[in-house]
């Protein structure tokens, strides 16, 4: 039954593959129909293999594929100008920038921590219950992030250690 299924696709993917390109006019999109379409065919391969012409039940299953995928697009289409055009999204602030940039320094056990601390509202318990942490580990990783986040995130001017005479 393999070796039966292996020949026919080894003879007929590549028209069905051209075929669905024609109708849909996007290659990538075409190899996934195409690949659907023979996980299909193989999946009912001694029903199918009877058929007077398998390829032809092939393609068709392909040509329905691709057109749900084009109805699925026209629902999305028609959707979006429903909706009216999407508002305006200002860029992100040079704050946020900073502090996004600040938490990717940090060690991922510290910055799952403060985000959770600080984004989600999480207490130390519920973060040491959570992540299956004790609750010391969880309050030392967020001293040491405070104090790693406090460094990254000053921007004071350096001044020189200058000593004063009068």
């Amino acid at each position: 039954m393999t070796e039966d299924f292996d020949s026919f696709y080894s003879a007929t993917a590549r028209r069905v593959l051209l075929h669905v390109y024609a109708v849909c006019g996007d290659l990538g999109d075409a190899q996934d129909i195409t690949q659907e379409a023979y996980a299909r065919a193989w999946q009912r391969w001694s029903k199918v293999s009877a058929y007077d012409d398998p390829e032809q039940w092939v393609r068709t299953v392909a040509w329905r594929l691709a057109a749900n995928r084009w109805r699925g697009f026209r629902r999305w289409m028609s959707a979006r100008s429903r909706l009216g055009r999407p508002d305006v999204v200002a860029s992100p602030s040079p704050d946020r920038v900073a502090v996004l940039a600040a938490l990717q320094e940090l060690p991922d056990a510290q910055r799952r921590t403060v985000v959770a601390h600080y984004l989600l509202d999480m207490s130390v318990d519920e973060i040491a219950a959570s992540t299956g942490t004790p609750a010391g580990t969880v309050k030392a990783r967020l001293s040491r992030a405070r104090t790693a986040l406090a460094t990254l995130l000053d921007d004071s001017p350096e001044v020189p250690d200058v000593a004063v005479r009068s």
